[in-house]
Protein backbone atom coordinates (compact mmCIF):
# COMPACT_ATOMS: atom_id res chain seq x y z
CA UNK A 1 0.00 0.00 0.00
CA UNK A 2 1.40 3.85 -0.70
CA UNK A 3 -0.60 6.38 0.99
CA UNK A 4 1.26 9.31 1.01
CA UNK A 5 -0.28 10.94 3.53
CA UNK A 6 -1.29 7.69 5.41
CA UNK A 7 -4.99 8.47 4.32
CA UNK A 8 -6.66 8.97 1.12
CA UNK A 9 -3.78 10.07 -1.24
CA UNK A 10 -2.41 6.96 -3.52
CA UNK A 11 0.88 7.38 -5.09
CA UNK A 12 2.58 4.60 -7.11
CA UNK A 13 5.26 5.31 -9.48
CA UNK A 14 7.25 2.70 -11.88
CA UNK A 15 10.81 3.52 -12.04
CA UNK A 16 11.82 4.79 -15.84
CA UNK A 17 12.97 8.04 -17.21
CA UNK A 18 10.00 10.09 -17.38
CA UNK A 19 12.16 13.28 -17.24
CA UNK A 20 10.56 16.17 -19.60
CA UNK A 21 8.31 13.54 -21.64
CA UNK A 22 4.47 14.87 -22.47
CA UNK A 23 2.59 12.55 -20.49
CA UNK A 24 -0.76 10.46 -21.20
CA UNK A 25 -2.97 10.92 -17.84
CA UNK A 26 -5.91 8.43 -18.01
CA UNK A 27 -9.22 7.89 -15.93
CA UNK A 28 -10.00 4.31 -15.21
CA UNK A 29 -13.23 3.40 -14.88
CA UNK A 30 -15.10 3.73 -18.19
CA UNK A 31 -11.95 4.14 -19.59
CA UNK A 32 -9.99 1.70 -19.05
CA UNK A 33 -11.96 -0.44 -17.37
CA UNK A 34 -15.87 -1.12 -17.30
CA UNK A 35 -17.87 1.12 -15.01
CA UNK A 36 -19.13 -1.16 -12.32
CA UNK A 37 -20.36 1.85 -9.80
CA UNK A 38 -18.01 0.99 -7.57
CA UNK A 39 -15.13 -0.95 -8.26
CA UNK A 40 -13.81 -2.50 -5.29
CA UNK A 41 -13.72 -5.94 -6.29
CA UNK A 42 -10.88 -7.77 -8.05
CA UNK A 43 -12.88 -10.55 -10.24
CA UNK A 44 -15.43 -7.39 -10.79
CA UNK A 45 -12.47 -5.75 -13.58
CA UNK A 46 -13.25 -5.77 -17.40
CA UNK A 47 -10.66 -4.01 -19.28
CA UNK A 48 -12.65 -2.02 -22.70
CA UNK A 49 -11.91 -3.11 -25.57
CA UNK A 50 -8.70 -1.88 -27.30
CA UNK A 51 -8.09 -0.40 -23.99
CA UNK A 52 -4.47 -2.33 -23.28
CA UNK A 53 -3.76 -1.81 -26.89
CA UNK A 54 -3.85 1.75 -26.98
CA UNK A 55 -1.50 1.81 -23.50
CA UNK A 56 0.84 -0.48 -25.01
CA UNK A 57 0.96 1.37 -28.07
CA UNK A 58 1.92 4.73 -26.00
CA UNK A 59 4.32 2.08 -23.96
CA UNK A 60 6.09 1.57 -27.15
CA UNK A 61 6.40 5.25 -27.80
CA UNK A 62 8.04 5.80 -24.72
CA UNK A 63 5.31 8.43 -24.05
CA UNK A 64 4.18 7.94 -19.99
CA UNK A 65 0.93 6.50 -19.06
CA UNK A 66 -0.08 8.26 -15.89
CA UNK A 67 -3.71 6.82 -14.38
CA UNK A 68 -5.58 9.59 -12.67
CA UNK A 69 -8.43 8.27 -10.55
CA UNK A 70 -11.07 9.64 -7.69
CA UNK A 71 -11.67 7.09 -5.49
CA UNK A 72 -14.89 8.17 -3.25
CA UNK A 73 -16.12 4.24 -2.95
CA UNK A 74 -13.50 4.23 -0.11
CA UNK A 75 -14.12 7.44 1.54
CA UNK A 76 -17.93 6.10 1.28
CA UNK A 77 -16.30 3.05 2.69
CA UNK A 78 -17.82 0.78 0.27
CA UNK A 79 -14.47 -0.63 -0.23
CA UNK A 80 -10.87 -0.36 1.16
CA UNK A 81 -7.58 0.61 0.41
CA UNK A 82 -6.68 -2.99 0.30
CA UNK A 83 -9.71 -3.98 -2.39
CA UNK A 84 -8.12 -0.92 -4.76
CA UNK A 85 -4.65 -2.46 -4.40
CA UNK A 86 -6.19 -5.90 -5.14
CA UNK A 87 -8.19 -4.44 -7.88
CA UNK A 88 -4.65 -2.49 -9.48
CA UNK A 89 -2.98 -5.61 -9.23
CA UNK A 90 -5.25 -7.56 -11.87
CA UNK A 91 -5.32 -4.38 -13.65
CA UNK A 92 -1.74 -4.65 -14.16
CA UNK A 93 -1.75 -8.48 -14.80
CA UNK A 94 -4.17 -7.77 -17.54
CA UNK A 95 -2.30 -5.39 -19.08
CA UNK A 96 0.78 -7.18 -19.40
CA UNK A 97 -0.70 -10.38 -20.51
CA UNK A 98 -1.10 -7.99 -23.96
CA UNK A 99 1.90 -6.48 -23.32
CA UNK A 100 1.12 -2.96 -21.84
CA UNK A 101 1.78 -1.35 -18.71
CA UNK A 102 0.84 2.10 -16.83
CA UNK A 103 3.95 4.18 -15.21
CA UNK A 104 2.36 5.94 -12.87
CA UNK A 105 -1.13 5.97 -10.45
CA UNK A 106 -2.76 8.36 -8.35
CA UNK A 107 -5.59 7.92 -6.46
CA UNK A 108 -7.91 10.13 -4.45
CA UNK A 109 -10.48 9.15 -1.87
CA UNK A 110 -11.45 12.38 -0.31
CA UNK A 111 -14.84 13.26 -0.73
CA UNK A 112 -17.68 15.99 0.32
CA UNK A 113 -19.94 12.81 1.24
CA UNK A 114 -17.45 10.61 2.40
CA UNK A 115 -17.71 9.70 6.20
CA UNK A 116 -15.13 10.15 8.80
CA UNK A 117 -11.30 11.70 8.05
CA UNK A 118 -12.25 10.86 4.11
CA UNK A 119 -15.02 13.73 4.68
CA UNK A 120 -13.30 16.81 2.74
CA UNK A 121 -14.85 19.31 -0.38
CA UNK A 122 -12.99 19.89 -3.13
CA UNK A 123 -9.23 18.27 -2.18
CA UNK A 124 -6.88 19.40 -4.46
CA UNK A 125 -6.44 16.09 -5.58
CA UNK A 126 -10.06 15.22 -5.92
CA UNK A 127 -10.79 16.10 -9.94
CA UNK A 128 -11.84 18.39 -11.21
CA UNK A 129 -8.96 20.21 -9.48
CA UNK A 130 -5.61 19.35 -10.66
CA UNK A 131 -3.73 18.11 -7.80
CA UNK A 132 -3.10 14.78 -9.31
CA UNK A 133 -1.76 15.46 -12.13
CA UNK A 134 0.38 18.23 -10.83
CA UNK A 135 1.30 15.64 -8.46
CA UNK A 136 2.18 13.69 -11.02
CA UNK A 137 4.12 16.00 -12.68
CA UNK A 138 6.35 17.38 -9.72
CA UNK A 139 7.11 13.59 -8.91
CA UNK A 140 7.99 12.62 -12.52
CA UNK A 141 9.59 15.70 -13.80
CA UNK A 142 7.03 15.81 -16.75
CA UNK A 143 5.67 18.54 -19.47
CA UNK A 144 2.43 19.51 -18.34
CA UNK A 145 2.00 22.06 -21.36
CA UNK A 146 2.80 19.55 -23.41
CA UNK A 147 -0.01 15.96 -21.98
CA UNK A 148 -3.04 15.72 -22.60
CA UNK A 149 -5.81 13.94 -20.43
CA UNK A 150 -8.39 11.07 -21.64
CA UNK A 151 -11.54 10.20 -19.46
CA UNK A 152 -14.93 9.94 -19.68
CA UNK A 153 -16.48 12.42 -17.65
CA UNK A 154 -16.01 16.81 -17.97
CA UNK A 155 -13.98 16.82 -14.73
CA UNK A 156 -11.07 14.56 -15.74
CA UNK A 157 -10.40 17.25 -18.82
CA UNK A 158 -11.29 20.17 -16.29
CA UNK A 159 -8.70 18.87 -14.33
CA UNK A 160 -6.39 18.72 -17.38
CA UNK A 161 -7.05 22.09 -18.50
CA UNK A 162 -6.69 23.26 -14.68
CA UNK A 163 -3.74 21.76 -14.45
CA UNK A 164 -2.72 23.57 -17.91
CA UNK A 165 -2.46 20.36 -20.27
CA UNK A 166 -2.57 21.11 -23.71
CA UNK A 167 -5.64 19.11 -24.16
CA UNK A 168 -8.30 16.22 -23.35
CA UNK A 169 -10.12 13.85 -25.05
CA UNK A 170 -13.90 12.64 -23.55
CA UNK A 171 -14.35 9.14 -24.75
CA UNK A 172 -17.77 7.64 -25.29
CA UNK A 173 -17.14 4.82 -22.94
CA UNK A 174 -18.73 5.17 -19.93
CA UNK A 175 -20.33 8.35 -18.88
CA UNK A 176 -18.78 9.91 -21.65
CA UNK A 177 -22.06 10.26 -23.95
CA UNK A 178 -23.48 12.26 -20.74
CA UNK A 179 -20.71 14.50 -20.50
CA UNK A 180 -20.15 15.31 -24.03
CA UNK A 181 -21.50 19.40 -24.01
CA UNK A 182 -20.00 20.20 -20.74
CA UNK A 183 -16.47 19.14 -21.88
CA UNK A 184 -16.88 20.66 -25.39
CA UNK A 185 -17.41 23.67 -23.19
CA UNK A 186 -13.56 23.51 -21.39
CA UNK A 187 -12.72 23.93 -25.24
CA UNK A 188 -10.36 27.51 -25.06
CA UNK A 189 -7.68 28.98 -27.27
CA UNK A 190 -5.14 27.08 -24.64
CA UNK A 191 -7.11 24.13 -23.76
CA UNK A 192 -7.91 21.34 -26.73
CA UNK A 193 -10.92 19.51 -26.35
CA UNK A 194 -11.55 16.26 -28.46
CA UNK A 195 -14.37 13.41 -28.50
CA UNK A 196 -13.63 9.42 -29.41
CA UNK A 197 -15.07 6.61 -29.38
CA UNK A 198 -13.34 4.79 -26.94
CA UNK A 199 -9.81 4.89 -25.47
CA UNK A 200 -8.03 3.26 -28.54
CA UNK A 201 -8.97 6.07 -30.99
CA UNK A 202 -8.41 8.32 -28.20
CA UNK A 203 -4.47 8.06 -27.63
CA UNK A 204 -4.03 8.79 -31.33
CA UNK A 205 -4.89 12.56 -30.80
CA UNK A 206 -2.44 13.23 -27.89
CA UNK A 207 0.41 10.87 -29.86
CA UNK A 208 0.32 12.83 -32.87
CA UNK A 209 0.85 16.38 -30.89
CA UNK A 210 3.54 15.11 -29.31
CA UNK A 211 4.84 13.63 -31.97
CA UNK A 212 4.21 16.57 -34.37
CA UNK A 213 6.00 18.48 -31.62
CA UNK A 214 9.35 16.20 -31.70
CA UNK A 215 9.99 16.82 -34.81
Amino acid sequence: MTLIDGVGLWCEIAEGGHAGRAAIFLDRDGVIVEDTGYLGRSQDLRLIAGAAQAIGRCNRLGIPVVLVSNQSGIGRRLYGWDDFAAVQAALVAALAEEGARVDAVFACAYHAEAQGQYRIADHPWRKPRPGMLQEAAARMKLDLARSWVIGDRASDLAAGRAASLRGGVLVMTGYGRNERAEALALADELFNVKVAPSVAEAVEVPISCVHVTRR
